[in-house]
């Protein structure tokens, strides 16, 4: 009886971490805008700048998805859709995913929020327009600048 209880405790604890995954996206359907560019990400203090390509998609309810590769790899991805977020860094060695608000930590979070002209979190600062930009976090010395092609 142990055994049963405890297999059915571990299919109902995978089963809720597969939940929280966000939905696959059509970035190409009706109400999306797809934004595309360049930009050079310093992930921290002390760390290397990247440069890559850039593509921010976003829709009118507040979802969006964040890509920045430098072909022909990725580098990071974002994405928050019906209130459900993943993060994924360095070709996917880092990993996260929530439900709720996305992590406010990530500059692929705040871009789509600064670009829209929404808060921020305290942490970020953002400068430029939805053509040319730059978003920081001096507290730990993250920076995304780039520009989108008209």
């Amino acid at each position: 009886m142990r055994a049963l209880a405890f297999g059915l405790l571990l299919a109902l604890a995978t089963g809720c971490q597969t939940a929280i995954e966000p939905p696959p996206l059509d970035i190409g359907g009706p109400g999306w805008r797809v934004l595309q560019g360049q930009a050079v990400w310093k992930p921290g203090a002390g760390k290397p700048e990247l440069a890559g390509d850039l593509v921010l998609a976003s829709n009118d309810q507040g979802d969006f998805l964040v890509t920045f590769t430098k072909t022909p790899f990725p580098m990071a991805s974002a994405q928050s859709v019906k209130g459900r977020w993943r993060v994924q860094l360095g070709g996917g060695r880092y990993l996260r995913h929530g439900r709720g608000a996305p992590p406010r930590v990530f500059s692929w979070f705040e871009l789509p929020r600064a670009l829209a002209g929404t808060d921020l979190d305290p942490g970020w600062r953002f400068q430029g327009n939805s053509e040319n930009w730059s978003l920081e976090n001096p507290r730990t010395g993250e920076r995304l600048e780039g520009y989108f092609s008209k």
